[in-house]
């Protein structure tokens, strides 16, 4: 493993998040708990949750479905009142779940939008008069290259993440007045576990890795280390932009 950079601007911050108990999102939260941050995080899978609050110092949780605002705004509640008000907030929180588009219905996309879009713009709203009240803040919603690559096979999905860039785009405009800054990072194809298990079959690597330009598959932990960078007083210029992290595939 590479010898990684420390924040020292980071420790005894407090990160409210979404998804934190597998894939990318697991690797965010250890990487903060590793620099002394006070992690908050929301999620649907408890067992998994419990499991990184248990690993890592620091750390807390909340079990919830996003896609219920109420829930959603209870939670972040329920954290800052074990950890105080939020410094930074990542927005993690996806299902990259493949669809036919012959096959969506109404319901369906409504689904969609609820489950990889809607929840980022309601954390937003709740944590950012506390930022403001902070004197600033930092805010990170996950995007994806799966429409900059003109991905097929789950239009709902690369919808969803398409907007998230209209969204740090409009939010950096209107809370940039108050310190707090806010940034898309676009993930690549990260090998996380549901990866594996689901998609990453031989054939299917061997062309994502004709389509890149560095030749190796992409760890989540490198997706952490720009967060960790995006959410550091490092980056206290970086804002209303996208952040690649795919190893030159777009």
């Amino acid at each position: 493993m590479p010898d990684f950079a420390h924040y020292p601007s980071l420790s005894g911050k407090t990160v409210m998040m979404t998804g934190g108990a597998s894939g990318i999102g697991a690797e965010i939260v250890a990487a903060f708990a590793a620099q002394g941050a006070k992690v908050g995080f929301l999620d649907i899978d408890a067992r998994g949750a419990q499991a990184m609050s248990d690993a890592h110092q620091g750390v807390t949780h909340e079990v919830c479905d996003l896609r219920d605002i109420a829930a959603l705004r209870d939670g972040l509640a329920a954290l800052k009142s074990r950890i105080g008000p939020a410094n930074i907030l990542i927005n993690n929180a996806a299902r990259d779940d493949r669809h036919d588009w012959r096959e969506v219905t109404p319901a369906y996309w409504d689904e969609r939008m609820a489950t990889n879009l809607r929840h980022m713009f309601f954390a937003i709203q709740t944590v950012a008069p506390d930022m403001a009240a902070r004197g600033g803040g930092s805010i990170v919603n996950m995007g994806s290259n799966s429409w900059w690559e003109a991905g097929g096979g789950f239009p709902a999905y690369a919808t969803a993440k398409a907007a998230v860039h209209g969204l740090t785009r409009t939010m950096a405009r209107d809370l940039g007045g108050e310190r707090i800054r806010v940034n898309t990072i676009v993930p690549g194809w990260i090998m996380t576990d549901r990866q594996k298990d689901l998609w990453a079959t031989p054939d299917a690597l061997e062309a994502h890795r004709a389509r890149q330009c560095l030749p190796d598959l992409i760890d989540p932990v490198y997706v952490a280390r720009m967060v960790l960078f995006l959410a550091s007083d490092d980056a206290a210029m970086c804002t209303a932009n996208n952040y690649m992290v795919e190893a030159g595939s777009i």
